[in-house]
């Protein structure tokens, strides 16, 4: 059975973006390039992989899910399809897909990703955002943060939702020469 993966990037004080979405002042350094590059390319969108030179096989996954919030960074770059090494899901009530090669979820989110969860495959990477995150706590079987060494003070915080103490054990950790700090968690 494959595994929900939250992987995504937060600020020390647990931040995944800015208030507006943004995300550009995480210090993308020549060793976080290089992590993301070997570690973990299938979380790269495919314009950056292309840009980057990066042309190897999925090592991680093989879906990716994201909210509709997220994907709209994509949208906002004249990318419909950010993705295209993965099968592409996008959780919206509200917004119906451009691009034959990304799915909408409208109902029955945790349905929908426990059907994923059962299929034969990789890890499924869930992208975030915030409220999707926090809507799928309960299905999410590891996290993988990437810390960057930031205090932003205000943003979109790592999970939006009802107060739900979550247990999680810290399985990995591993520090780049810049200061970002990978941390894996496993329920």
């Amino acid at each position: 059975m494959r595994k929900l993966v939250y992987y995504v990037g937060t600020t020390i004080d647990g931040f995944i973006a800015a208030p507006d979405g943004s995300a550009d002042f995480y210090p993308v350094t020549p060793d976080v390039i290089e992590f993301l590059s070997t570690a973990y390319p299938d979380a790269l969108p495919t314009h950056v992989r292309e840009q980057l030179g990066v042309d190897v096989p999925n090592p991680n996954f093989d879906v990716g899910v994201q909210g509709r919030a997220t994907y709209q960074a994509a949208l906002d770059i004249g990318v419909t399809s950010p993705f295209a090494h993965l099968r592409q899901y996008v959780v919206s009530t509200t917004y119906e897909s451009e691009d034959p090669a990304v799915e909408i979820i409208s109902t029955d989110v945790v349905g929908r990703i426990r059907e994923l969860k059962a299929e034969d495959g990789k890890d499924i990477y869930l992208m975030g955002g915030s409220r999707l995150a926090g809507t799928l706590l309960a299905e999410i079987d590891s996290i993988v943060l990437k810390v960057y060494p930031v205090v932003a003070g205000a943003g979109i915080p790592l999970f939006t939702g009802d107060f739900t103490p979550t247990s999680f054990t810290l399985t990995g950790t591993r520090t780049l020469e810049g200061g970002t700090v990978i941390l894996t968690y496993d329920r």
